[in-house]
């Protein structure tokens, strides 16, 4: 996975400064977004929701994620195999915590998603596990009351 994760990340197209971010964010949606928190297992809003729809960025509104592409992963965060076009993230190398592992940022605007994971034997179409924060996600439902 490390060969995905490029170190080289482009800067975000919007920049705020950290007083900005606060004013804008919650506090639990700053310590997530924008400091890189975790959400604790189990407690998300989106981790069971089977809405259908389009995640955006809880903090700059940039579409991230498909309800088509999400999968119950049962491991306590929201999981996706996908993002909704390839340039919607950008990957980071994360040797926090003694380990490696790859984060996920906005690519409009860096705010923290999550980690993703591949390799763990999930029966999708890319073998690879985007596991978000509900915190750093909005749900848009589709109009499935049209027609």
């Amino acid at each position: 996975m490390s060969s995905d994760a490029d170190s080289s990340i482009p800067a975000p197209r919007i920049q705020l400064t950290p007083q900005e971010w606060r004013t804008k964010l919650t506090p639990d949606e700053y310590r997530v977004l924008r400091e890189a928190g975790t959400e604790r297992a189990f407690t998300g809003e989106y981790t069971d929701t089977e809405t259908e729809g389009v995640y955006s960025c809880r903090a700059c509104g940039s579409e991230l994620f498909r309800s088509t592409e999400k999968f119950h992963s049962h491991c306590g965060w929201p999981s996706f195999f996908d993002p909704a076009k390839s340039e919607a993230v950008v990957l980071k190398e994360d040797d926090s915590l003694g380990m490696r592992r790859v984060e996920v940022l906005c690519a409009t605007c860096h705010s923290h998603l999550g980690h993703v994971f591949e390799g763990e034997g999930y029966p999708t179409p890319t073998d690879k596990r985007y596991c978000i924060n509900s915190i750093s996600l909005r749900l848009h439902p589709s109009d499935s009351t049209a027609g």
